[in-house]
């Protein structure tokens, strides 16, 4: 079959294509904070919720380990499966489980910019144990993503008034963002040994485990017997903002390359303020505003410096 020339409607297609599907993407995840805080509002609990969401995603990510191990070359070892339990619990169950903690003490907007920040953890940690250097741009971004989270704290701290609960909730998401960063650091060499299909399948269904497993350990069977929205919600959330954009963003990568669409994930930071606005009734101010603005443009500052 003959490839299509530059200048063809479908090569034309595929750079506008991604762009969309990278947008699809960050909306997906930025509105999964904004599920979560609905479903609070329901008396759910953090682990009943998360061990939803999870049983939901299941089959999907079954289904895509399938598919990604018969059409890989060779089959999974124990290293191999070792290293996806560890990936599984970091990434995807750990830094999940205190996201969604977290969510019950902050807003859905400051919880977006903290685990925004996850790529100055990243430097920080190649800093101090990988030996990394520190460039003069790296440090102005650093700077400027911290001040930005500072502003936000504030800005929450002030109409809120409970400053345990948000210095609880605030710690608690950027641990997440900790666990996430270490995921990604360990994440390129084994991505590279077996694709990011099969990596993101496995160490997601072992995340599912982990949160079920979890759910059965901590609360009796009827903490299943949720009110339908819980339902609904737990299911939107497996689909619109984990199978989905999940797939979104693989898909956005074949097309246009990680480096832009990292760069559309800038927009959730916005997407979860204005959504948390809308259907939550989040108080939006200068603060937060100048605090998204420093976080987000840092964040574009490292991803340029890395170019």
């Amino acid at each position: 079959m003959p490839h299509p020339s530059p200048h063809s409607p479908n090569a034309d297609s595929l750079p506008v294509m991604g762009l969309v599907l990278g947008v699809v993407a960050a909306v997906g995840f930025s509105f999964k904070a904004i599920l979560v805080k609905l479903a609070y509002r329901h008396g759910v609990d953090a682990e009943t919720l998360l061990a939803l969401r999870m049983l939901f995603s299941l089959p999907f990510f079954l289904f895509m380990g399938w598919q990604g191990s018969r059409r890989a070359a060779a089959a999974l070892g124990w290293r191999d499966w070792r290293a996806l339990g560890l990936l599984g619990f970091s990434g995807y169950y750990l830094a999940s489980y205190l996201d969604f903690l977290g969510l019950g003490y902050i807003t859905a907007a400051l919880e977006r910019l903290i685990l925004f920040a996850y790529p100055s953890i990243v430097v920080i940690l190649s800093a101090l144990f990988l030996g990394k250097a520190l460039t003069q741009r790296t440090v102005v971004a650093l700077v400027m993503c911290y001040l930005g989270v500072a502003f936000a704290v504030a800005h929450d701290l002030r109409l809120s008034g409970e400053a345990t609960e948000v210095m609880i909730g605030s710690a608690l998401v950027f641990g997440s963002a900790v666990a996430y960063a270490l995921y990604l650091m360990g994440n390129g060499q084994v991505v590279g040994r077996l694709g990011a299909a099969r990596v993101t399948a496995w160490a997601s269904t072992v995340a599912c485990a982990l949160s079920i497993g979890q759910f059965l350990l901590l609360r009796p069977v009827s903490a299943l017997d949720q009110p339908w929205q819980v339902y609904g919600l737990a299911i939107a959330m497996a689909l619109f903002s984990t199978v989905l954009p999940i797939w979104c963003v693989s898909e956005a990568i074949r097309r246009i390359g990680a480096g832009p669409v990292a760069l559309t994930g800038s927009l959730g930071p916005i997407v979860t303020l204005g959504l948390g606005a809308l259907l939550l009734d989040e108080p939006i101010g200068v603060a937060q505003l100048a605090g998204g603005a420093m976080v987000v443009g840092g964040v574009l500052v490292m991803a340029r410096g890395k170019r």
